[in-house]
């Protein structure tokens, strides 16, 4: 999540998966895509429709 909360612009779970210190090969990448998509439909990251996740604004005070 870090990763996602620190980046300007939606990632995509292939460069989440280099920076976590895996490939990119699809059985590298796809363990990472399917636990951010986890994480996104229990509210943690948001998804865009075009996949790339984004960190989910900060509530209003």
């Amino acid at each position: 999540m870090t990763i996602v909360a620190a980046a300007p612009d939606p990632v995509p779970a292939k460069d989440i998966s280099v920076k976590l210190g895996r490939g990119t090969a699809p059985g590298q990448v796809e363990p990472v895509r399917d636990k951010l998509r986890r994480l996104a439909d229990r509210g943690w990251l948001h998804r865009t429709p075009a996949g790339p996740l984004t960190a989910l604004p900060p509530p209003p005070a």
